[in-house]
């Protein structure tokens, strides 16, 4: 045999055994900032921190198989990713007294309608409810940290819109809206009640977070005219 054939072998050999261990330790880097992390952490913020070039998307669902059968599973949550204890188990975790309240009928309706018509407004929910939706009501879902403030619409009054967060999507274990149920197993859990019109449809949710064509965004202007910001751009405590 040609000692060349060897060196060549040899040469191969080198180059996969470094692939192999850029790999690994990259899996190791991205396990460990997900860990750390308290809150999902993006795809994007990964990939700053990786040494090199990888195809990070494809490297956290390696991860993820690897933890499918674990206590503890690598969830994908939106563009971003997070351990949640495995659904199975759920049960002998006992719950934080701080855990957000359990919501009000009006509130669930507000939010499963916010899920798959955002982005909507105020007067929206309502027409679709056929009730007056309370400030608190939207409050307590903002609280909760489960929906924010889109835009503005291009409509007379310019009515803000609203949306759904990632946060949303975290705490019912939903890794993109497409993963909403639909409107028979809504109906079973509850979360929409006969108030709902007959003739009411599930749309298809909105896939991505830009603002749409009759959308315009937020400025501090607006943010001070909504409470969120005090006079002069300090956030409020």
């Amino acid at each position: 045999m040609d000692s060349r054939d060897d060196i060549g072998r040899g040469e191969g050999e080198g180059a996969f055994h470094e692939n192999f261990q850029a790999q690994m330790e990259a899996e190791r880097i991205a396990e460990a900032l997900v860990f750390a992390s308290s809150q999902p952490v993006s795809e994007a913020f990964i990939a700053d921190r990786l040494p090199r070039n990888f195809n990070v998307r494809a490297l956290m669902l390696r991860l993820k198989e690897q933890y499918a059968p674990r206590g503890v599973n690598l969830v994908q949550v939106d563009d971003a990713w997070a351990f949640r204890t495995a659904a199975d188990l759920s049960f002998v975790i006992r719950r934080d007294e701080n855990e957000v309240k359990k919501l009000s009928r009006a509130a669930l309706e507000v939010l499963a309608i916010i899920a798959y018509h955002q982005p909507v407004t105020r007067a929206e929910i309502e027409d679709i409810r056929g009730v007056q939706t309370s400030r608190g009501t939207l409050d307590v879902l903002m609280e909760a940290g489960w929906v924010r403030f889109r835009g503005r619409r291009r409509t007379p009054g310019r009515p803000v819109t609203l949306g759904t967060t990632r946060d949303f999507l975290d705490h019912f274990g939903l890794e993109e809206l497409r993963d909403l149920p639909g409107l028979e197993e809504l109906k079973g859990a509850g979360l929409l009640s006969g108030r709902i019109p007959a003739n009411f449809n599930i749309p298809s949710p909105l896939m991505s977070d830009e603002l749409t064509e009759d959308e315009d965004p937020i400025t501090q202007m607006d943010l001070e005219e909504l409470g969120l910001l005090a006079p002069g751009g300090a956030l409020e405590d």
